[in-house]
């Protein structure tokens, strides 16, 4: 059963501007999705296309729909959608820098809900990222950059969500790093039962951790399968693997014109 379900959709920006062109996708119930791509190709417009985030950057959904748990959630706004169980964790972490840790996990929690049940929630995060809990008295505008991603995802923990949607959550950060937020994100994945939409450029760390990738380029899906599939596939190996052969950059700039997809 698909939680999420993108049908031929449609953005457009400024009006003038076709940033998403038809594209169709599935989360299904409990399962993790990658949507990869070059920086520009339209990841994060879809990202924002399901949170309801597009307004404040002038962009719409012009045509298709937007399906969560069967019902179109189009004309929802972004509160009713985390409400439903929706959660974005923005490109650049974004958190309150002048709250701590904590300070920051409470004011993501709902409103209304019990102090026992919203400490647990703490506790679960505290569970994934132990970091946290060690520093949640320092504001967080002190935090490493992994300190502050780990916070970020832990926010969006606290809202309970059915769905967690993550924009580059290896941005900026040290390999090591890089290395155990994946982890996390694919436990989270199987302990919690939470589905996953991962929007990476590291496509190598992105495939280790999901069970199906679509691949967007120029706002259009052009390729999805299991993550075998894509690492078998030789244009993906070529242009978001790193090729098996070193290639110079005359040579990358011609091949770029005959991906196949796009002939």
């Amino acid at each position: 059963m698909a939680l999420l379900c993108l049908r031929n959709l449609e953005v457009l920006y400024d009006k003038v501007f076709l940033a998403i062109k038809g594209v169709s996708l599935e989360v299904p119930d409990g399962g993790s999705v990658a949507l990869l791509g070059a920086n520009g190709a339209g990841k994060s417009t879809t990202l924002k296309s399901v949170s309801g985030l597009l307004a404040p950057e002038r962009g719409e959904v012009i045509r298709g729909e937007v399906l969560f748990l069967g019902r179109d959630i189009g004309t929802l706004s972004p509160p009713a959608r985390v409400r439903m169980g929706i959660a974005q964790v923005l490109e650049g972490r974004r958190v309150f820098e002048h709250l701590d840790p904590e300070e920051n996990l409470i004011a993501a929690s709902p409103p209304g809900r019990d102090r026992r049940q919203l400490a647990a929630q703490i506790e679960r995060v505290y569970g994934y990222f132990p970091q946290l809990k060690e520093r949640r008295h320092i504001k967080a505008g002190y935090l490493s950059g992994g300190e502050q991603q780990m916070l970020a995802i832990g926010r969006a923990l606290v809202t309970d969500p059915k769905l967690l949607m993550l924009d580059e959550p290896s941005l900026g950060l040290a390999p090591m790093l890089v290395a155990e937020i994946f982890e996390n994100i694919r436990r989270i994945n199987a302990e919690q039962k939470v589905s996953i939409l991962l929007v990476e450029q590291n496509v190598i760390a992105a495939l280790e951790v999901v069970s199906h990738a679509y691949l967007i380029d120029n706002g259009r899906i052009v390729m999805d399968g299991t993550p075998e599939l894509l690492r078998a596939n030789p244009d993906v190996q070529e242009f978001y693997l790193g090729g098996k052969n070193k290639l110079d950059f005359h040579h990358v700039k011609h091949y770029r014109r005959r991906k196949r997809w796009l002939v």
